[in-house]
């Protein structure tokens, strides 16, 4: 791997072997316990098998594509803005993107034909309006220097104000049916996952995940500042467009297919820095497994503290990062 070094490089096959683990006690874990190792040996029942196969097995791989999705667009987000605090859900990304999703699911049933209504515009309407936050705040920011963490956090509170109000009138409005699909947005879950639904999903996020990591040297000298970047020779505007597009599309998608959920996208990039250092070229790859394995852990929690019934995911993920946010806050106050 280009620009990390060999403990970066060990950190993240180390990830990477520590989330095949957890990935495997994801499968084998719930209401009815399933042996991974049996299924290798064809020594599983046809209902074990169609648990494994039908419902754990596509939970668990949108899980990890959620939380590495998250993860890295909020490495990305920080690197773009040079903030520290900017997570997809906390300036309202992830805001953003929901009430995209939410106006498909309540106006977009009564208002387009039915050739139009198909699954594939749900993940489209949440990536316009994480991409419309992520602009906006990028115009709102520049140009604050220092004290754009400030403003940065104000306009987010303001953004998630604004797509709670929305929300709010959606479900206002909206029948018993749209109701129940609304309820999944508000609170996160990965218990809708299903491979006809999230396969094609998968593709699009791994080829984002691709393109942002092409970008990974210019982020390093971004952090530079705007000024110097463009005198290395670093197109501004072409870098900013590509990080914008690429976290719309990874966060649209994400929040369409599992709901709101916090605080992933702002923890992650923080622990993968005091772990192993800021350069983008090991952030981002490293970023993206650990939001992997937290959000399996996270899921995995969920749905086996309470058994046989279900948290909702995005409680277990803001119960972490609430905390961390505050100590982040603290901590960088003393700095």
């Amino acid at each position: 791997m280009r620009h990390i070094n060999a403990y970066q490089t060990l950190i993240i096959y180390a990830s990477a072997f520590i989330l095949l683990i957890v990935v495997g006690l994801a499968l084998s874990i719930g209401s009815y316990n399933i042996s991974i190792i049996n299924y290798f040996y064809n020594d599983l029942s046809k209902i074990q098998e169609s648990i494994l196969i039908k419902i754990r097995y596509p939970r668990v791989l949108l899980s990890a594509f959620v939380g590495a999705s998250l993860s890295i667009s909020g490495a990305c987000l920080q690197g773009l803005f040079r903030n520290p605090l900017a997570d997809p859900g906390l300036i309202g990304v992830s805001a953003g993107a929901a009430l995209g999703a939410t106006s498909f699911i309540v106006l977009g049933s009564n208002h387009l034909p039915n050739s139009l209504t198909n699954p594939y515009l749900l993940p489209l309407s949440s990536i316009f309006g994480s991409a419309l936050v992520i602009y906006t705040l990028f115009s709102i920011t520049r140009g604050f220097g220092k004290e754009g963490i400030t403003y940065l956090l104000l306009a987010g509170i303001a953004v998630n104000a604004f797509a709670g109000v929305g929300i709010g009138v959606l479900t206002y409005i909206s029948d018993n049916s749209e109701l129940r699909g609304l309820t999944f947005w508000t609170m996160g879950s990965f218990g809708g996952a299903s491979l006809t639904i999230i396969a094609p999903a998968i593709l699009i996020i791994v080829v984002s995940f691709i393109w942002i990591l092409r970008e990974s040297r210019k982020l390093d000298i971004l952090q530079l500042g705007e000024a110097e970047a463009y005198r290395l020779g670093i197109d501004i505007k072409k870098l900013r467009f590509s990080i914008i597009i690429s976290s719309a599309i990874v966060v649209g998608i994400s929040v369409s297919l599992s709901g709101m959920i916090g605080f992933v996208g702002l923890i992650i990039p923080h622990l993968s820095r005091i772990l192993g250092g800021v350069n983008h070229g090991f952030l981002l790859p490293s970023s993206a497994l650990a939001g992997a394995m937290l959000m399996v852990l996270a899921d995995l929690l969920a749905r086996t503290m309470i058994k046989p019934a279900e948290l909702p995911v995005g409680l277990i993920t803001s119960a972490i990062g609430s905390p961390f946010f505050l100590w982040l806050i603290f901590r960088m106050r003393k700095t």
